[in-house]
């Protein structure tokens, strides 16, 4: 078993997490690993199962009677209610009018079997480059179930995950993997980066694969059913019921739990096991989920991994895109009066990384905005200034500066404040040309924008993450 300070640190971070809502229990629970007295605070079993998993290696047979209605309640409590209805028309607000006989209904139904995954309603959004994107709206009862089981495996597969894997996890961030990719550079002496791109990832999921997977920790029946019925349950689209015979749950809350698990097995623990013993110089890894790179000392090494990676995918389903993955030359500059080929850059989780010069004339590794995730981040905002140029200025700038915030709170880390500035300015100039066409007998001049962004300050560029 792999346990780390880390593990030990994102349990008590759960425990801390699941004491907010603290419900009673009133199973008792049969079996040498799992007697635990009635009553019990849903923190309590949480921290339980994590340690159960840290104890014993062999799969979890005894789960799925966890979840009686304590159980539902607290995911209940943790499910969003904000979020659109799905195919049956219920919202968070409905379902929860008669709260208490809505959950002893569907616990009745989980118990007996007689529970039934309805189908997912399917949208599409805009993306950038002009395609479309998919998204899933589940129902807002099977948005609970999903939460349910999500409650059960996460402390187990906590224990089983490695520290770098980043993605969707308690305790873990993007801005956590930004700064170990910098430090691993640095300290390891890398000089290849591996910038890897999985195809379709989430539609390309094996079924029979993620249940092979999951038996090796979690053999329980009824969790295995459950998520059996996602997988089949199918998507709703324009009236039209199709069903997919890989992929994960769109727009499930337990998708990616799922996710992680099966790269968990593909690429976490082949990296571990069978590619970093025979390699000759240091390496690490780094995903969140299935946005990874691999970094080497050596190019030998590098160029092997090249190699295997795709035929290892294509094993399970999956595949990496021959011409978004590549391999960058990224060792540290070599010093002045040195010749050497130029370094390249890479983009993971929308920064772009590369070598620069401190202050203090130190090579250094900066990061900077994407230029695409810059060029989508002004687009959305003067389509957003377009669509709603109408409203009042006073609401206007509220939503403006909560979508600014958001901006600076993901990419206001160090070293990027030029394209911080940028953002601004383009926001500033989306804002006025917008108002400017609200009203073409009466144009916004500069004097009266002035006066304008004078009484609503837009939030200045600033760092929030030093790292």
């Amino acid at each position: 078993m792999k346990v780390g300070k880390w593990r030990w640190e994102t349990i008590a971070a759960q425990a801390t997490h699941w004491r907010e809502g603290e419900v009673g229990h009133n199973v008792h629970l049969e079996g040498k690993m799992e007697d635990t007295p009635k009553s019990q605070p849903i923190s309590t079993q949480i921290q339980e199962i994590a340690e159960q998993a840290i104890a014993y290696p062999e799969a979890f047979r005894n789960l799925a009677h966890r979840i009686d209605e304590a159980w539902l309640r607290e995911a209940y409590r943790q499910t969003n209610k904000s979020s659109a209805a799905g195919v049956d028309g219920i919202t968070a607000v409905a379902y929860g009018v008669n709260l208490e006989q809505n959950l002893a209904e569907l616990h009745e139904r989980l118990k007996s079997g007689r529970y039934k995954a309805p189908p997912v309603e399917r949208v599409w959004i805009d993306k950038e480059d002009g395609q479309k994107r998919p998204i899933g709206k589940p129902t807002f009862e099977d948005k609970i179930v999903q939460r349910a089981v999500v409650m059960l495996l996460e402390p187990i597969y906590e224990q089983e995950f490695y520290g770098y894997s980043h993605g969707f996890r308690t305790g873990h961030s993007p801005h956590q993997a930004l700064h170990e990719l910098r430090e691993q550079c640095q300290h390891l002496n890398i000089n290849w980066i591996i910038d890897a791109d999985v195809s379709r990832f989430f539609d390309e999921i094996g079924h029979d694969q993620l249940r092979e997977f999951m038996k090796q920790r979690v053999n329980d029946g009824g969790i295995l059913k459950l998520i059996g019925k996602w997988l089949k349950a199918g998507v709703m689209e324009e009236g039209k019921l199709t069903y997919a015979e890989k992929g994960s749950p769109q727009g499930g809350v337990i998708s990616p739990l799922l996710a992680n698990i099966y790269l968990h097995y593909v690429l976490d623990e082949w990296y571990e096991q069978e590619v970093k013993p025979r390699l000759k110089g240091r390496s690490f890894l780094i995903r969140y989920a299935d946005d990874f790179v691999i970094g080497c000392e050596l190019e030998s090494d590098a160029r092997r991994i090249m190699e295997v990676l795709p035929l290892r995918f294509s094993r399970y389903g999956l595949t990496i895109h021959p011409e978004k993955t590549k391999l960058v030359n990224f060792g540290k500059p070599p010093k002045n009066g040195q010749s050497g080929p130029k370094k390249e850059t890479f983009d993971f989780l929308g920064f772009t990384h590369y070598w620069a010069k401190s202050q203090r004339g130190y090579w250094v590794i900066k990061r900077k905005t994407a230029r695409k995730r810059q060029r989508r981040s002004i687009k959305t905002l003067w389509n957003w200034c377009k669509e709603n140029r109408h409203l009042p200025i006073e609401e206007q700038y509220q939503m403006l500066c909560l979508k600014i915030q958001g901006h600076y709170q993901y990419y206001g880390i160090r070293s990027n404040y030029r394209q911080l500035e940028e953002f601004y300015q383009q926001v500033m100039a989306g804002w006025r040309y917008w108002l400017n066409r609200r009203d073409q007998q009466r144009k916004v001049i500069w004097e009266k924008f002035k006066e304008i962004v004078t009484n609503f300050s837009l939030p200045k560029p600033r760092i929030i993450h030093a790292i």
